[in-house]
């Protein structure tokens, strides 16, 4: 199957065309490569999937509507998978224009096209931010997600509610993926997890928020990506719209999570308690049951493997 995945140099984005590389499937990779964070760490990535003959890849920005419908008119892909956005809480109170381009625009670009080339069948990246600063869980999709807490949570539920719509206007089956706090090797440098690590080691100061009284379902990468994997098997057999919790389903405290962080460094951290930042939220954790029944969803890697393995990517790649 020839699959278009936009975001393709990003971490999930990445890591997901590896394995359906792997699969045998055609990946089609597409990704601007902004400077948000890091585009070495993006190139490195892209370094791994180039040498896949079954992968091909093109520099463009979603934002450009004539390239987007260039790119579809000259490929027929059986499935998209939407993974590119502008990604971050904290960076939508300092560039919001950047969120309105890349998550809307951008979505409706990608959307757009593939609607005008018949493909059918849409993945795409929603976020656990949509259900706004609550701390009553787990979080059911069911639930009411009208209180975004941030500009990010409201372009992500904006994007839900907009594939609602072609869903039912022009029969296209649209997928959307709530993902919660995925970390990992090759994860982005903006994450809390990856700068902790950097801080602890170079035994820098750690900024902890809400006096470290935040809770997070930390979910490992590989789990995400075989979810995916699954869910693409099974999308034969799933209604034409639906929304999926992708997490772990065990969340943890922030401190408890420093402290299996230290233990994987080696380190130990300096702390600096801060106050909640805007636009943060106090608590997440995903009900699961859904994926599990619908695509066989089973996140399998603990808090303390999958920072263990963090770490010692992280050791390698920063030597």
């Amino acid at each position: 199957m020839k699959i278009l995945i936009t975001g393709a140099a990003g971490f999930i984005g990445f890591h997901l065309s590896k394995l359906l590389l792997e699969e045998g499937h055609e990946v089609f990779g597409v990704d601007s490569v902004n400077g948000y964070y890091s585009t070495q760490i993006k190139q490195d990535r892209l370094n791994i999937l180039r040498p896949f003959q079954n992968f091909s890849f093109s520099g463009i920005d979603i934002c450009d509507r004539s390239d987007v419908e260039a790119l579809f008119a000259s490929n027929q892909f059986a499935l998209v998978i939407h993974l590119a956005a502008q990604a971050g809480v904290r960076y939508s109170l300092d560039a919001p224009h950047k969120y309105a381009e890349s998550n809307l625009i951008g979505f409706m670009n990608v959307l757009e096209a593939s609607r005008q080339n018949q493909i059918k069948k849409f993945i795409f990246a929603s976020s656990s931010s949509v259900y706004g600063n609550r701390t009553d869980g787990p979080f059911v999709e069911n639930t009411n997600t009208d209180h975004p807490e941030s500009l990010y949570a409201a372009t992500k539920k904006a994007n839900e509610l907009i594939a609602y719509s072609y869903s039912k206007q022009f029969d296209m089956q649209m997928i959307g993926l709530r993902f919660f706090s995925v970390y990992g090797p090759w994860g982005r440098p903006d994450m809390a997890y990856f700068s902790f690590t950097k801080k602890i080691i170079r035994e820098e100061t750690i900024p902890v928020f809400n006096s470290g009284e935040m809770v997070r379902d930390f979910t490992y990468i590989d789990d995400i990506t075989i979810g995916v994997n699954n869910l693409i098997h099974k999308m034969e057999q799933l209604p034409n719209y639906k929304i999926y919790n992708l997490g772990n389903n065990q969340p943890i405290k922030i401190m408890n999570f420093i402290t299996t962080l230290e233990s994987a460094v080696g380190q130990k951290a300096k702390i600096d308690y801060l106050p909640m930042q805007a636009g943060d939220v106090v608590f997440t954790c995903a009900d699961i049951s859904a994926a599990q029944k619908d695509f066989g969803y089973q996140p399998k890697t603990d808090i303390e493997l999958g920072l263990k393995e963090f770490v010692k990517w992280y050791k390698g790649y920063y030597k």
